[in-house]
């Protein structure tokens, strides 16, 4: 019987374009403080050693502070060996920053790269079989290639790899994808024990077996991911009929959430400012708002306040333009609540007739947060 850790897609050095200084540096600390969760996690569930099925590190080219504090966080637990899987993001290839001087240099023993797909022994009676990206561009089902020619063996043998399965993607004619029906016909025949895999960053369980598994990433990097931020306890027997036993182990801390909201009345508003002012870990939380509706002017100044008050206190908070459609529909209370009169209400009522034509988007967009940022204004005595 073996216990082992299964995770993926670290991507240490990512950035979200989306996030200000001071968030983006809590994201990518997030990234390297997980690696050492990772380890006490193993250390304190007895487990022997860890797969990483690729994109360790989010390029080849990640600043040399992220590798250095990478490997550091790794030696943290000298008695578990992390075992690196080179994926799409972070080959090895020529530039491949496991080739590096600094990663020579500083690796501790407990850290070994799989290179190869020659079978490697991560402990006495278990061998890794795996299939590591050599360029971004493979032409063949990489994990295919490191079975083929495989013998029965007394051993436990587990297959990494990196890479879409076929009965996933939209596009069955990539050659890279990985092949699900020769892989579950090799765990039947107890040629392959368990499948590791990396590249879909939700934890999922694919195909019949239950022998083959995508971890997900540890922390989350987008809002598409259905159940991110896992890792996999696995415990494997081959003297058992069942055999297997695979447990996800949440250790993220960030979160990316979407929302649609329409609004039309200050009740809409009321809720979805106390949905906001409810989310925990606001410092480690992303939002996406899809908010559609009609509003007044002066409903749209209150939502602007309710807005900037939740973006400064998360980690970010956006539109999501594609699918957002608000219109600001002027009424008596808004016109008279700006007290103007002459020219100026006169470029009042012109400013009130753009955010109402349909014919120029943008214009009226405009037309709109402007009267919005005029009515705020006016509230607040500037």
């Amino acid at each position: 019987m073996v216990r082992f850790v299964h995770t993926a897609d670290w991507q240490l050095g990512m950035t979200r374009h989306f996030l200000g200084d001071d968030a983006q540096a809590r994201f990518r600390a997030a990234r390297l403080d997980v690696i050492e969760r990772i380890g006490h996690l193993a250390v304190e569930e007895a487990c022997e050693f860890m797969v990483v099925c690729g994109d360790v590190f989010e390029s080849n080219q990640v600043q040399r502070k992220v590798l250095l504090r990478a490997l550091e966080k790794m030696a943290a637990t000298p008695q578990v060996t992390f075992f690196l899987l080179p994926g799409n993001h972070d080959p090895f290839d020529a530039s491949s920053i496991f080739r590096s001087s600094i990663f020579a240099e500083h690796r501790p023993d407990n850290v070994k790269v799989l290179q190869t797909s020659d079978p490697v022994q991560a402990v006495p009676g278990v061998e890794l079989v795996a299939a590591p990206w050599l360029n971004k561009h493979p032409v063949s089902d990489l994990v295919a290639d490191a079975c083929d020619g495989l013998d029965p063996t007394g051993t436990i043998r587990i297959v990494v790899g990196h890479g879409a399965v076929d009965s996933m993607s939209p596009d069955p004619d990539d050659p890279r994808l990985i092949a699900l029906a020769p892989l579950e016909d090799s765990i039947r025949s107890g040629l392959v024990h368990y499948v590791a895999l990396g590249d879909r960053h939700s934890t999922t369980d694919v195909g019949a077996t239950g022998r083959v598994w995508y971890a997900g990433a540890p922390e989350p990097t987008d809002y598409d991911e259905v159940d991110p931020g896992n890792v996999l306890v696995v415990d494997l027997d081959i003297d058992r009929k069942e055999g297997i036993e695979v447990a996800p182990r949440r250790l993220g801390t960030w979160n990316f959430v979407r929302r649609e909201c329409e609004l039309s009345a200050d009740d809409d508003i009321d809720e979805l400012e106390g949905w906001l002012e409810g989310l925990n870990d606001k410092d480690r939380t992303i939002v996406k708002l899809s908010i559609v509706g009609e509003v007044s002017v002066a409903q749209k100044a209150r939502l602007g306040s309710v807005l900037d008050h939740s973006a400064d206190l998360l980690a970010a908070l956006e539109t999501w333009e594609r699918r957002s459609d608000l219109a600001v529909i002027p009424d008596d209370a808004d016109l008279d609540h700006f007290g103007l009169s002459g020219f100026a209400h006169e470029a009042l009522l012109d400013l009130s007739e753009q955010a109402e034509d349909s014919r120029d988007g943008q214009r009226a967009a405009d037309a709109r947060d402007a009267l919005a940022l005029l009515y705020r204004l006016v509230g607040s005595g500037s």
